[in-house]
Order: C-alpha cells, then sequence, then structure tokens
C-alpha cells in the first residue's frame, strides 16, 4: 500500500505576502516601514537622481567589488 507523502505547511506561510509584483512590495515596504529599494539603473530616476542613488549606495556599502 502506498501512502501520498504529505507536505509540511509552515504556520508562517500564511504571513508571506502573497503578490509576486515587486513594484507592489517595494510600494508597501516604502509606505508601511520606510524601506526604499532602487536600482541606479531605474529609467523613472534622471541623471541627478541616479547620481545620488549611487553615491548612497556606494558610502553605505562600498564600491563595486571585481572579481
Amino acid at each position: 500500500m502506498k501512502i501520498p507523502a504529505q507536505q509540511y505547511r509552515c504556520p508562517l506561510g500564511r504571513l508571506q505576502p502573497q503578490t509576486t509584483d515587486l513594484e507592489t512590495i517595494k510600494q508597501f515596504g516604502w509606505r508601511d516601514q520606510h524601506i526604499l529599494v532602487v536600482s541606479e539603473q531605474d529609467d523613472r530616476l534622471d541623471f541627478v537622481e541616479r547620481e545620488f542613488v549611487r553615491r548612497i549606495g556606494e558610502r553605505l556599502y562600498g564600491g563595486k567589488r571585481h572579481g
């Protein structure tokens, strides 16, 4: 007799966001927790804003690593 293996369902799974739209997740992160996620290459930013984001990233986390 074969008994199908049951998958364990984590009780914390219901707390995870069900949406996979990254822009929506970023929006909620900013509105709820004031966490900003932005790419330096985002087309919505002009040159000055991109440079500002790049400089903040380098100041907080260092420059690009090679190798």
